[in-house]
């Protein structure tokens, strides 16, 4: 059990790093339309995580308040929301696409501010997972170890590209070298593990706030879709290109859940 804990904390982060390998063995960056379809193959995985893996097993688990069994799941989801978009005006930061920063006035260089960026929106997934092995080691809310390693896989097939994404155009676009530029793409996904670990940590001396960390998780999860990627699917051409990849990460981590759940 421990082993599998183990591999499914590090797998996330894993996917970052291998993702950020890319800027070794590419040259040029990656095209409009493939970077596109890799922000809406993640946004898809996302989703369908937050429904399957985080909201319905939070609402499963407190079936015992009856017709208000979604009160954990709506106020855990709200909460998340709200963490995230809290996080997002307090912490500067700079998101790939954009040319000013957002969140308070900040000294830091470009790069860093872009490290942030991706930090911010690598937590919620790290604590997704957490979430979900805090609840296997509960051993009360049904998730199973392959439903757990479920999760963690599909968070690692999406990270590989988002890898990509963030060490290229750091590369390409800042005069960064391939080392460095693999490092901070690499950087930005060691948040994962943390994240995992702080909420099973938690969940475990408060075994009663699990249906709200998983619908917090949830939340935290949904608002890094919205409020930054599918925005950034639907700006300029190849929009179309967005749709299909989230239609694919969407199918893909159902599948992976349900078959292996």
């Amino acid at each position: 059990m421990t082993a599998r804990i183990i591999l499914g904390i590090l797998l996330p982060f894993a996917g970052t790093a291998l993702g950020s390998a890319c800027v070794f063995f590419l040259k040029d960056g990656i095209r409009p339309g493939i970077q596109k379809t890799l922000l809406g193959f993640a946004s898809g995985v996302m989703v369908a995580a937050s429904v399957w893996s985080l909201l319905i097993p939070a609402i499963e688990l407190s079936e015992g308040w009856g017709k208000l069994s979604f009160i954990p799941a709506a106020a855990g989801f709200l909460i998340g929301i709200g963490f995230l978009l809290l996080l997002d005006r307090r912490v500067p930061h700079q998101h790939l696409e954009c040319s000013e920063p957002e969140g308070p006035a900040s000294s830091c260089r470009k790069s860093t501010m872009m490290l942030l960026a991706v930090t911010i929106h690598n937590l919620p997934e790290g604590m997704a997972v957490g979430v979900v092995f805090a609840g296997l080691l509960s051993g009360e809310s049904g998730i199973t170890s392959a439903g757990a390693l479920a999760l963690a896989l599909g968070m690692a097939i999406q990270n590989f590209p988002e890898g990509a994404i963030i060490s290229m155009p750091l590369r390409s676009e800042n005069g960064i070298s391939r080392k460095r530029a693999f490092l901070m793409g690499a950087l930005s996904g060691a948040v994962e593990p943390v994240g995992a670990v702080l909420m099973i940590l938690l969940a475990q001396y408060f075994l009663p706030l699990l249906p709200y960390l998983l619908a917090f998780a949830a939340g935290a999860m949904l608002y890094v879709v919205v409020e930054e990627l599918i925005p950034e699917t639907a700006q300029g051409s190849h929009s179309d290109l967005g749709t299909v990849g989230f239609a694919a990460g969407f199918v893909i981590m159902m599948i992976l859940d349900v078959a292996l759940g």
